[in-house]
């Protein structure tokens, strides 16, 4: 079984020599600790939301929500990331609600009968997070005008800075990205709202990893995390540091969705 290794959350072409360069940064941590047959490079073309968590698996990252769904049971968290971005605070992030820069729109209130683009319905930013936040507002009706899934929250920033849909919510560090490498997309937009945090995007490995294994996997992220060595690595990806595992309770957006569904707004509409 060939071990795969992959980054797919903040993925933009603009991004792979960045990504590519962490990656290094654990392979030769992972080499120091004495680990054979680490994926020379990354597997650029892995979706967000894969279909699952294959068991060779070595490392990639997992949204927190689905990763208690659709993912429960394939994956073990070896690390999270503390990014320095706004809107995060310590191994934590929030989405954000993003409209066009010249929209009359000031609060989530306003986004009522609006047009808006969601990523999936298995994402914790693009979905369940602002499902939280509207169902304050709902009073269990619909909210929007209409909606629609477009698997792609880099494209939905797009959709919004062209005026092809009035509002869309994004993880926070994704707009941080695209305000880094996107500035002449990112400058027609702007951040109406952050929504409720939750920890932070984690690093993962299967849970088939053996657990010496993993427990090198999570020494080498926690090395790669505050190394001075690595301080370009990290710099490329807007990483402070990585925190350990046992920091981070990944129950908590489905707290976010029991609460929503308790408010009469279990689905996004």
């Amino acid at each position: 079984m060939t071990p795969r290794a992959s980054l797919p959350m903040y993925n933009l072409p603009e991004m792979q020599a960045d990504n590519f360069a962490f990656w290094q940064a654990i392979r030769t941590e992972l080499h120091s600790l004495g680990v054979p047959d680490i994926p020379e490079t990354l597997e650029f073309d892995r979706k967000p939301v894969p279909a699952e968590i294959e068991p060779a698996t070595l490392f990639t990252q997992v949204c927190g929500w689905p990763l208690q769904t659709i993912y429960a049971g394939q994956a073990s968290v070896i690390g999270v990331p503390v990014y320095d971005a706004p809107f995060c605070a310590g191994p934590t992030h929030a989405g954000v609600f993003i409209v066009h820069r010249d929209s009359s729109m000031r609060e989530i209130a306003d986004l009522a009968g609006c047009h808006f683009v969601f990523n999936s319905v298995h994402s914790n930013s693009g979905m369940n997070l602002p499902r939280r936040m509207i169902a304050d507002l709902a009073g269990g009706e619909r909210f929007f005008a209409s909606i629609a899934e477009t698997h792609s929250q880099p494209g939905n920033l797009e959709r919004v800075a062209r005026g092809e849909a009035e509002a869309t919510c994004v993880d926070c560090v994704t707009f941080a990205f695209f305000a880094r490498h996107r500035p002449h997309l990112a400058e027609r937009l702007r951040v109406l709202a952050p929504t409720v945090s939750t920890p932070a995007i984690p690093f993962v490995t299967a849970s088939a990893t053996p657990p010496e294994l993993r427990a090198k996997l999570i020494a080498a992220l926690a090395n790669v995390g505050r190394s001075p060595e690595w301080a370009a690595a990290r710099g490329g990806l807007m990483l402070a540091s990585i925190a350990a595992p046992y920091t981070a309770d990944y129950s908590i957006p489905g707290r976010y969705a029991d609460e929503a569904a308790r408010r009469g707004y279990p689905v996004l509409h």
